[in-house]
């Protein structure tokens, strides 16, 4: 078999598991996203995290450090890393808050903005050829079905035992059955 041929039948395997389960379909379509974004980004000088980091960044008045992560739904050191990164390259700077000394501010720096500008034009034309492909209805049957999914992963969250023990029973019947088998 050719590798054209074996191609096909994995995209075709891929897309079986992408229609069966709702994770799988949300990160192979996100993957799919993020290397999109790097593309146009290259161009940029910036990545997918970085652009999306440059978006939730106030433009006038900066963002404080610690309300940049939760935005991003972001881990603070994860965070932490990429803002690094991000200063050494010029696009942003830190700075004390006028009003509360404690606080830490990103600013955007001149190059961080021009950047920015690069993110938002990548993240409107891509919304825009989703939006002129499916109806009104359809997308809010998508953002209707997403804020579901987000529900449910923060109340799994938030009861975090009664979901672990779901899953374990589920396991142990599953175990049990092959055991039988």
């Amino acid at each position: 078999m050719n590798k054209t041929n074996n191609s096909s039948i994995d995209n075709s395997l891929i897309d079986k598991k992408k229609r069966r389960s709702v994770d799988f379909a949300i990160k192979a379509s996100w993957l799919s996203i993020a290397k999109m974004y790097n593309m146009i980004g290259t161009e940029h000088g910036i990545t997918h995290s970085t652009g999306f980091v440059l978006l939730n960044i106030d433009q006038e008045k900066g963002s404080p450090a610690t309300k940049i992560a939760p935005l991003m739904g972001m881990e603070a050191r994860s965070l932490t890393r990429i803002l690094k990164s991000m200063e050494e390259e010029g696009l942003i700077v830190r700075q004390s808050d006028t009003e509360d000394r404690r606080k830490v501010m990103i600013c955007l720096t001149d190059e961080g903005k021009l950047r920015r500008e690069a993110a938002r034009q990548s993240v409107k034309t891509f919304n825009k050829q989703i939006f002129d492909k499916l109806s009104p209805e359809k997308m809010e049957n998508f953002f209707e079905v997403i804020e579901h999914i987000n529900r449910t992963a923060e109340r799994n969250l938030s009861q975090k035992n009664d979901f672990i023990q779901d899953v374990r029973t589920k396991v142990e019947e599953a175990q049990k059955n092959n055991v039988q088998k």
